[in-house]
């Protein structure tokens, strides 16, 4: 099973009401437990501070079932959610979210002009590599938007690279996925010519604020 088809599988199960969590498991060591069915919620706590700070069309990288991109579209703002996983943009359309599959390394409408850009739920992780994956969205930002991004609790052990899925039926596939905590924003922010403009914590969730330099 590859990581597109995993996902399409674990939010069938979720939004059927299936207990879906599964569990990634770096050779570091480190672990990140996801649970889809949180994802499916309409709300989670800590969503209204990261919400807030989007004032204008977003773009919501990983969307899922478009938890905060239909959040978005309800307050007036515009916006659009893109994930690799066609079922969750499935069950992003059907809660009145708008929503692409796409990859974020591909192409993405928009490009270089988005006010603002959302990495929440540990998106911040897509693709293993959060050096990549931050110079991506810097060029996916307009000049002057801010990446809102989620990440792990500090004193989290980071790691990136494939790490080995296990879900509720065995073993799925390989993931290319990372574990980045608040430490390490400030390297990886200089590492991506962007600057770190707010962090914060709420509900046990920690976040930041960033724009290109």
């Amino acid at each position: 099973m590859n990581a597109v088809a995993l996902f399409d599988a674990v939010f069938d199960r979720a939004a059927s009401g299936v207990p879906a969590a599964f569990t990634a498991r770096h050779p570091s060591g480190g672990v990140l437990r996801f649970d889809p069915a949180v994802w499916c919620r309409d709300a989670v706590a800590g969503d209204a501070t990261l919400l807030q700070r989007c004032t204008g069309p977003t773009l919501d990288v990983g969307c899922g079932p478009g938890r905060l991109t239909g959040a978005l579209i309800e307050a007036g703002w515009p916006a659009l959610g893109i994930d690799v996983s066609a079922t969750a943009v499935r069950l992003a359309r059907e809660r009145g979210a708008v929503a692409l599959q796409r990859d974020v390394f591909g192409s993405v409408p928009g490009a270089g002009r988005w006010p603002h850009l959302l990495l929440a739920d540990g998106n911040v992780g897509i693709g293993g590599d959060p050096y990549r994956l931050l110079r991506r969205c810097r060029r996916l930002l307009a000049a002057d938007g801010h990446l809102h991004a989620e990440f792990a609790p500090p004193g989290t052990p980071a790691w990136s690279g494939t790490a080995m899925v296990q879900t509720p039926g065995g073993v799925g596939s390989p993931l290319r996925w990372a574990c980045v905590p608040l430490d390490d924003l400030a390297a990886l922010a200089e590492g991506t010519e962007m600057r770190v403009r707010d962090t914060w914590t709420e509900a046990g969730r920690w976040f930041a604020s960033l724009t290109p330099r």
